[in-house]
């Protein structure tokens, strides 16, 4: 199959996807127990490597700084742009793609090839927005807040790099993260809003590579392979069309 009728076919899944539950209290109690599954349980992760690259951001920015001419607080200012344009936003989305995403096709797949899936068809299920709806919309509802998290861990790790290090006090690192925010705050809701997108691509994509999985227990985990790749790929695609459109 080439990547045109893989397009096709994902569009007319998305369809279904979107087709009103059959049962609401059932929607919502698998709608809040993915948001947990998906959203809740990818923090402690994501605080992990936030914290860490944003002091790793901090190091090298000061390090590339040998113009005496470039203000001190300029550490902190570089910090905080490339954590909100960059690093929370795509590079987060990224390991998450990698994390969720395989996961999510893993599932669904096993749920193929095991014919659980026929099951809910048989029994007059939506199977698609039975499985999917809820992952999609918790995901692309919450991802949001989770990004939010990771900009403040990162921030603060870049804080703590750069005052034990000895390259900056606090109070030139806080002069930086406030600099020019008046004529920079559009930029969060950039990050906020493209977050949604990739969320969005994240679940989506590896619920089609879930779905259409066919065989067993090998095609499974090629299915997830391939929906990592293709995700990934789509977050990439997709970030620099909305770069070009909104920040151009």
């Amino acid at each position: 199959m080439n990547l045109f009728e893989h397009i096709g076919r994902y569009i007319l899944m998305l369809k279904s996807v979107f087709a009103r539950p059959d049962k609401g209290r059932v929607f919502w109690e698998r709608f809040f127990n993915e948001t947990v599954e998906i959203v809740i349980n990818s923090i402690p992760l994501i605080a992990f490597l936030s914290f860490f690259m944003g002091g790793v951001i901090t190091i090298q920015t000061a390090s590339n700084m040998s113009s005496p001419l470039l203000p001190d607080y300029t550490i902190g200012y570089i910090t905080r742009q490339s954590t909100i344009l960059e690093f929370s936003p795509t590079i987060i989305s990224l390991i998450i793609a990698g994390k969720v995403g395989s996961n999510i096709a893993s599932e669904i797949g096993t749920m193929k090839v095991t014919e659980q899936i026929d099951a809910l068809e048989i029994m007059g299920v939506n199977s698609i927005g039975y499985l999917m709806l809820p992952k999609i919309l918790s995901t692309t509802l919450f991802f949001p807040f989770v990004i939010i998290i990771s900009i403040v861990l990162s921030l603060i790790g870049g804080w703590f790099a750069g005052v034990t290090s000895g390259l900056y006090s606090t109070e030139i690192y806080l002069l930086g993260i406030r600099a020019f925010w008046e004529e920079d705050q559009n930029d969060l809701y950039y990050a906020l809003g493209k977050t949604m997108v990739f969320g969005f691509l994240i679940t989506s994509i590896a619920s089609y590579y879930g779905y259409y999985t066919k065989g067993g227990a090998l095609e499974v985990g090629r299915a997830s392979t391939k929906a990592v790749v293709a995700s990934s790929v789509a977050i990439l695609l997709a970030n620099y069309i909305l770069t070009q459109l909104i920040l151009i």
